[in-house]
């Protein structure tokens, strides 16, 4: 029987590890063939293909962000080929079993939790081999009564095979993000976590893990993510792995992990910030909230003071950059309590801060105490709400405001220095700038068209000449600063109007040739020649001393911005006065 397993990814850059999993463990006796699309693939085409591959079985992998999706591929699928077995598993269809089952008529069984053993016992008995009451683990519909098989003993993870070893995988390892796990379950117990259902941390074999992560190195993966919940809940393991990759990484490959903050020792930081090289690791990071009432009511332990040490600690390192995630929507954590955990957060200056909203995922015990905090929300995936008894959908509304900009102008650094006075100097919290212009963003429909570098710096620079406070002659200053920073060649063109006239301009570089050391001792040794002087530099009116910025100071000083452009470099900047 020909069986495919197939998942509709979010990413086509994305890999799907469990697939890999489950066709591992169905060897020798199976061969699953793994076919991967994404939720942006037409539904029709996914069909068509899995059609051309004529499969008696078919399994789907499921999570929040594909099932509405793959149930559209799945009706369509058994139209067509109407004697295929649909088998379903992941932790979208784990859980409310029932529901799926009649929802999805086509489905003819679910795998349930950790599917490898349930997997290949299910393979025996759709090719005849055993009976179907010695599979376990699975759900289906008999007589229109819903059957549950009890769950399998939990794997001996050092026992499984490697995911990694097929042949049809290489030529994808350096286009895509590789998944590994080096253990299964999580110590804590968040009632919005599915990974608070099982109890207890079970690990790989680490010879072996450290074996695949060679493999995948030597094959060209660059981008390897550790899925583990809590990747440094023992610290002995998380340094003797730390230790691997720093000594056996390859030149361009970067590792993630999802690490608990609050726990993380100082030794092991350090030890980090002496050995690591630059950019080899990345920490994903779960606040999610600092409110203590919040914390308790869904069981999170999570000492904050710890966490920001950790995170300052890593930081003031500076070899690794760092994710920290919040969620909106939490039981008790109002508009103003949630402001207060994104300044909180936001006072470390992460690299990345991701804002997220509450979704109460089947099987989590938020979900099942929706009632109790008044929540209202989607009943279908993502299962994100609405309104809870202290949050409602204006409030939810705002915030979400907050987030896009915040995606486009902290978490992609366009204008670090620019954002950085304005929630310093300008606004009495980061939380109060990031929704206000959000708001005013969404106010002038900016979200629904595209932008341009250059649309990013004029949107920003119309929404500040509403505030009455802001200083616009040094907030357009560093505004310049950030955009020329990023360039190593002469823009064709400027989003700002303010230029020097054709006579300030003879008048500058005259002076310039005659004497370059107003530009300083450094721009002067670089003797360039009049050629180079006009091809490669940039003067503007500027208000700013760049000598004092450079500095750390803010000091307004009327005159222009020197900028020279150098290939393979941050151009060199200096202020030079007015001729």
């Amino acid at each position: 029987m020909n069986t495919i397993l197939t998942t509709l990814n979010a990413k086509y850059i994305h890999t799907n590890l469990a697939l890999r999993y489950l066709k591992s463990a169905a060897l020798p006796e199976y061969n699953p063939v793994i076919a991967e699309y994404t939720i942006k693939d037409p539904a029709f085409n996914i069909v068509s293909d899995l059609f051309q591959k004529n499969p008696d079985i078919v399994g789907f992998s499921c999570y929040i962000w594909n099932i509405e999706e793959t149930i559209h591929v799945i009706k369509m699928l058994k139209t067509v080929c109407p004697n295929v077995k649909i088998l379903l598993g992941g932790p979208e269809v784990s859980y409310d079993v029932h529901h799926w089952l009649r929802r999805i008529e086509e489905v003819d069984f679910i795998v349930m939790g950790e599917g490898e053993t349930s997997f290949k016992q299910l393979l025996h008995h759709l090719h005849g081999e055993i009976p179907l009451e010695d599979v376990p683990g699975i759900c289906y519909l008999e007589d229109g009564k819903v059957r549950i098989h009890a769950q399998a003993p939990k794997i001996d993870l050092r026992e499984l095979p490697s995911p990694f070893r097929f042949e049809e995988d290489l030529p994808h390892l350096s286009k895509r993000i590789q998944y590994i796990e080096t253990s299964r379950g999580c110590p804590f117990s968040c009632q919005f976590c599915l990974s608070s259902i099982e109890v207890g941390v079970r690990y790989f074999n680490r010879e072996s893990i450290k074996e695949d992560i060679r493999y995948l190195m030597n094959n060209g993966a660059r981008t390897i993510k550790f899925v583990d919940r809590t990747f440094n809940i023992s610290r002995s393991y998380a340094m003797e792995m730390f230790q691997f990759l720093i000594d056996e990484h390859q030149p361009g490959v970067v590792f993630q992990f999802e690490i608990t903050a609050d726990i993380m020792r100082p030794e092991v930081i350090q030890f980090l910030n002496d050995n690591a090289p630059k950019g080899l690791f990345r920490f994903e990071i779960g606040v999610q909230s600092t409110n203590d009432l919040t914390n308790t009511l869904v069981q999170r332990r999570q000492n904050f003071e710890k966490l920001t040490r950790t995170v300052t600690m890593v930081k003031n390192g500076g070899k690794i950059d760092q994710h920290l995630d919040l969620i909106a929507g939490l039981p008790e954590e109002d508009y103003s309590s949630f402001r207060q955990t994104f300044n909180d957060v936001f006072a470390m200056r992460p690299e990345e801060l991701q804002l997220g909203f509450l979704k109460l995922l089947r099987g989590t015990g938020l979900r099942l105490e929706a009632e109790k905090f008044g929540y209202t929300y989607v009943d279908l995936a993502p299962y994100e709400i609405f309104s809870n008894n202290v949050l409602n959908f204006d409030d939810i509304v705002r915030i979400k405001h907050a987030e896009d900009v915040l995606e486009k102008y902290w978490n992609a650094h366009r204008m670090d220095h620019t954002i950085e006075y304005l929630v310093t100097e300008v606004f009495d919290t980061p939380f109060d700038f990031f929704q206000n212009f959000g708001t005013y963003w969404e106010t002038k429909g900016w979200s629904r068209i595209g932008h341009q570098l250059e649309d990013l710096f004029r949107r920003l620079l119309e929404f500040l000449e509403t505030v009455e406070s802001a200083n616009l002659q040094v907030i357009q200053s560093l505004m310049q600063l950030d955009y020329l920073k990023a360039q190593q060649f002469q823009p064709r063109k400027l989003w700002w109007k303010d230029r020097p006239t054709e006579v300030q301009q003879k008048a500058l570089y005259s002076a310039l040739r005659e004497n370059p050391t107003i530009a300083g001792e450094e721009f002067a040794n670089l003797n360039l020649t009049e050629k180079e002087l006009f091809k490669h530099t940039l003067i503007i009116p500027h208000n700013l001393d760049y000598q004092k910025f450079a500095n750390g100071k803010i000091v307004q000083k009327n005159g222009y911005l020197l900028t020279y452009f150098r290939h393979g470099q941050e151009p060199y900047f200096a202020t030079i006065p007015s001729v």
